[in-house]
C-alpha cells in the first residue's frame, strides 16, 4: 500500500517506517496516525519483516509533536477521542509481537517523544533532543507519556520532565535510561541497521517470547491510560490552553518553535 505521509522500505528482514513530513517536522497529524497505524498492521501480518524500525524524514526531526493546529477546534469529546486514538496506535506499537526500534533524529517533543517511549528500543542521534513541552500550552502528555515515562525513567525525573518542561539533550536521555544508547549523527544509521538485522536473524517466536516475557513486569498501564485521556480532554476544554495554543500557532507553531531553538531566526 502506498502513502502520503510514510516512506516504507524492507531491507534484510527489518522494515523501516519513515514519517514523512519533514516541511511540518515530522509532527503526528490525524492522516500519520492513521497512515502509521495501517503501516503497523501490515507489518504484522508480513513474515518478510521481522523487525521494524520508525524514524522522521530529514535531519532536523524525528517527530516535533503531535500537529497542534488540530487541537484548537476540538469538542471535549473529540480531544478524549484523539488522545485515545494516538493511545491505540503507541499501544499497537508496544503491543507489537515484532520488536520495534526509534531511531531518534533531531528533536523528539510532545507527541514525538511518547512514540518513541512506545517502541521496544531507542536509539539516538546526539544531536537529538526530547522533551514533554505540553504544559507550556496548558495540556499534558495525551498519547501515553504520563504512563510510559515514569515506568522508564522514576517517577522523580518524569515528574521534572513533565512538570519542568526542559528539553533535554541526547547524552542526558541516555543518562536517564530514556534511550539505550546515544551515537554520533553518522553512526546511528548504520548501528540501528546492524542491530535490526541482529535481531531479524533470530527466531520470530523466541524473539517475541523474549520481549513479552520483559514487558509482563510492566502493569496498570491500560487504566493510567483511560485516566491520561479524560485529563487531556479536560486540559482542552480550558479557555487558558486555548488561548496558549492559539498563541503558539500565530507565532509560527512547530516549525518556528524549534527553529529559533536551533538559532535559524538569530
Amino acid at each position: 500500500m502506498s502513502f502520503v505521509t510514510l516512506l516504507v522500505e524492507d531491507v534484510n528482514g527489518v522494515r523501516w517506517l519513515t514519517v514523512n513530513r519533514p516541511n511540518k517536522l515530522n509532527a503526528l497529524n490525524r492522516e500519520v496516525l492513521a497512515e502509521l497505524e495501517t503501516a503497523l498492521r501490515e507489518a504484522a501480518a508480513a513474515p518478510e519483516a521481522r523487525a521494524l524500525v520508525i524514524t522522521g524524514a530529514g535531519e532536523k526531526a524525528f517527530i516535533a509533536g503531535a500537529d497542534i493546529s488540530e487541537f484548537v477546534s476540538l469538542t471535549p469529546a473529540a480531544a478524549e477521542a484523539l488522545s485515545l486514538r494516538g493511545q491505540r496506535l503507541l499501544d499497537l506499537i508496544a503491543g507489537s509481537s515484532k520488536p520495534v526500534i526509534a531511531a531518534v533524529n533531531g528533536f523528539a517533543l510532545g507527541g514525538g517523544c511518547e512514540l518513541a517511549l512506545a517502541c521496544h528500543l531507542r536509539l539516538a542521534s546526539t544531536n537529538a533532543t526530547f522533551g514533554q513541552p505540553e504544559v507550556r500550552l496548558g495540556l499534558i502528555p495525551g498519547y501515553g507519556g504520563t504512563q510510559r515515562l515514569p515506568r522508564l525513567v522514576g517517577r522523580s525525573r518524569a515528574l521534572e520532565i513533565a512538570l519542568g518542561a526542559d528539553d533535554f539533550p541526547a547524552d542526558v536521555a541516555e543518562r536517564y535510561g530514556y534511550v539505550n544508547r546515544a551515537l554520533p549523527p553518522d553512526e546511528i544509521g548504520p548501528f540501528v541497521d546492524r542491530l535490526a538485522r541482529r535481531i531479524a536473524s533470530f527466531p520470530a517466536e523466541a524473539i517475541a517470547h523474549a520481549k513479552a516475557s520483559v514487558l509482563a513486569a510492566e502493569t496498570g498501564v491500560r487504566e493510567g491510560l483511560v485516566a491520561e485521556a479524560r485529563a487531556f480532554d479536560a486540559c482542552l476544554a480550558l479557555p487558558e490552553a486555548r488561548r496558549r495554543m492559539e498563541a503558539f500557532l500565530a507565532m509560527g507553531g512547530q516549525t518556528r518553535a524549534v527553529e529559533a531553538k536551533t538559532g535559524a531566526f538569530g
